[in-house]
């Protein structure tokens, strides 16, 4: 059995940040205070902290590696989940989220390692990355 990572990113503000991934993500909050918060992501202990020096409107900084003919955002985190858990998120992202980086598509269909995937930020622009696969044990380190 696996157990929680633990991951700490910086946000530009607390509010919009509890209501993207409390409210619309729907991931349960944990402590908190005016500069930071524990979100429930999946079981794993996700972490938002306040950066002032981003202002109202500022982002994180990231570059673009290419993979599979797309561009890959670095630094990127996120959870591995079950397809049909994954088929769900896809579902509820699609009505959250205007622009992915890389739209819900199946990768490797048919082969060994088949996974969902998509990309996303959040609104201080800290890239997220759901993946889904069928048979997590068999598949998530296949080559």
């Amino acid at each position: 059995m696996l157990t929680p990572f633990h991951i700490a990113i910086p946000v530009r503000d607390i509010p919009e940040a509890r209501d993207f991934y409390g409210t619309k993500m729907g991931f349960p909050e944990g402590r908190s205070s005016d500069k930071w918060i524990d979100f429930d992501m999946f079981g794993h202990q996700f972490v938002v902290h306040l950066d002032e020096s981003l202002g109202k409107d500022g982002s994180v900084n990231q570059i673009k590696n290419a993979v599979d003919g797309h561009g890959v955002p670095v630094p990127h985190c996120g959870v591995v989940l079950q397809m049909d858990d994954w088929e769900k998120l896809a579902n509820k992202m699609r009505g959250i989220v205007s622009d992915f980086i890389i739209e819900p598509y199946v990768r490797f269909k048919g082969e060994t390692g088949e996974q969902g995937t998509m990309f996303f930020t959040d609104p201080t622009g800290n890239a997220l990355e759901f993946k889904g696969f069928k048979d997590i044990q068999k598949e998530l380190f296949a080559s």
